[in-house]
């Protein structure tokens, strides 16, 4: 993924600056639907969407993170910018599921037809991405599987269509992205977790469909959910859908580990794949110290070489403030730097 050991990395997301976003009306829920979050009026959105973005990539920079993304700065979620372009969605007139918690209800988007993509939704973003920084750069997009699981069905008689298609249609968004100038593609399937019988039964399929033929760089991130949504008393110690990853086609697999303090064991069943580790603990108001981070890194090492570790936050940093998430990944990237220099 990157030349040096221990590359540093971001999951996506970095804080929007409060003159973009609603962070009241964000804070409610994540959102799967259209929520139109955004303080600009449309005429000027995409100027200042493209302003917050080179804040994010210029703090990424300046922290010293090697592969770094657009911080998703256009996205009012991780997922639903992407999920409710596609044709066959009725993203308007809601639907509703149970909340990935399993207490509540939340608004999402309705399959209505087959699912296709209409045409590019984030090739602009990585567009720009590649013209405003010289580092390595990763593009995320909502995995197949999240977001079968993040609609109302009320179109496929199958539901296992219905993720192949949508597997289709993040494929074809991949091609694009790579042309556009990705250096690393990333899947976000956090959702793998909601259903397990399905995740066994599609979700390896979907996401190899997802990831066919696809060159650069592959990960697939699955977590517990933002630390600001979902407390870390709540989080449970390990991963019910993790061994199975081994089999995908990606690269990397990412996984939350800091702040639910994940037995790393479990590490040993994603031979051979690479690990983004996440060592940054979203939920922890305070900025850890380098030593920490380092700590962190070198009880990962203790189950995986260096060359198949590389160091992240946990989770986005969408829902914390710029001045804390600046200060986490600078701690990210001397904490790896630590580490590199005993291991030369």
């Amino acid at each position: 993924m990157a030349n040096k050991i221990l590359p540093t990395t971001v999951v996506g997301s970095y804080p929007q600056p409060d003159w973009l976003v609603n962070r009241e009306m964000l804070s409610k829920q994540v959102p799967r639907v259209r929520l139109n979050i955004w303080r600009i009026p449309e005429a000027q959105l995409e100027q200042a969407q493209d302003d917050a973005t080179i804040l994010a990539i210029r703090d990424m920079e300046r922290a010293g993170i090697d592969i770094i993304t657009d911080g998703e700065a256009r996205r009012e979620s991780y997922s639903n910018r992407f999920a409710t372009a596609l044709e066959g969605i009725d993203a308007n007139d809601a639907g509703e599921v149970i909340a990935r918690t399993g207490n509540a209800r939340t608004p999402v988007p309705r399959v209505v037809a087959k699912i296709r993509r209409k045409g590019p939704v984030e090739v602009r973003d990585m567009e720009f991405l590649r013209r405003n920084t010289d580092r390595l750069a990763k593009i995320t997009l909502p995995g197949p599987f999240t977001m079968s699981q993040q609609a109302k069905n009320e179109f496929y008689k199958d539901a296992d269509e219905m993720v192949m298609d949508y597997a289709a249609a993040v494929n074809a968004e991949a091609h694009d992205l790579v042309k556009a100038g990705a250096d690393v593609i990333q899947l976000d399937e956090p959702w793998l977790r909601n259903d397990p019988d399905a995740a066994k039964r599609i979700a390896i399929k979907a996401i190899n469909r997802a990831l066919e033929g696809i060159k650069v760089p592959t990960v697939v991130h699955l977590c517990f959910g933002y630390a600001a949504v979902v407390p870390g008393s709540t989080k449970p110690v390990g991963y019910s859908f993790l061994p199975e990853l081994a089999d995908t086609v990606a690269e990397t697999i990412s996984i939350e580990a800091a702040q639910p303090k994940l037995d790393l064991g479990i590490l040993k069943e994603l031979t051979p794949k690479k690990v983004m580790l996440g060592v940054l603990d979203l939920g922890d108001k305070t900025a850890e110290t380098p030593e920490m981070v380092a700590e962190r890194i070198r009880a990962g090492l203790k189950f995986l070489p260096a060359d198949k570790l590389v160091p992240a936050p946990d989770c986005g940093m969408k829902y914390m403030s710029r001045e804390l998430a600046f200060a986490k990944l600078k701690a990210l990237a001397d904490g790896a730097a630590i580490v590199r220099a005993e291991l030369s």
